[in-house]
């Protein structure tokens, strides 16, 4: 994963990377949760998202979009009071993405017609380069 960020952003470039995260420890798995502050836009020229697979080990799927998308950090709420820090994504150019993408399904949208935001669970991560 490292060797793929460091071939995307420049090898001397440094990077962080930002994931989901609970403020304080929480046994409940599901719930719905409030947006309690207004986003926290992170700046960053280039990104690249890396999603857990399916597998009985550690196997991530990553990838790297040249169109215009936004990341965002958001404090959430949930509804026994658990407070996430939570990464999330805008993509603002879908014009290329598969009409039978889900998203497009539950927007009831088709590709180019609106923007995509989406969080990223705990256990995926969003790589960004630092300004230099």
């Amino acid at each position: 994963m490292l060797d793929l960020v460091g071939a995307l952003f420049g090898s001397s470039t440094k990077f962080k990377v930002l994931t989901t995260s609970q403020l304080k420890n929480s046994t409940t798995l599901f719930q719905n949760y409030t947006v309690l502050e207004a986003p926290k836009e992170i700046l960053a020229p280039k990104m690249i998202g890396c999603h857990t697979m399916p597998y009985p080990y550690a196997v991530f799927y990553c990838h790297s979009q040249e169109s215009e998308n936004r990341l965002y950090q958001v404090l959430l709420g949930g509804e026994n009071g658990e407070r996430v820090e939570a990464a999330a994504v805008c993509h603002f150019d879908t014009s290329q993405w598969d009409p039978s993408h889900a998203a497009f399904s539950v927007l009831d949208g088709q590709p180019g017609s609106s923007p995509v935001c989406h969080f990223f669970p705990a256990d995926n991560l969003v790589w960004v380069p630092l300004p230099a």
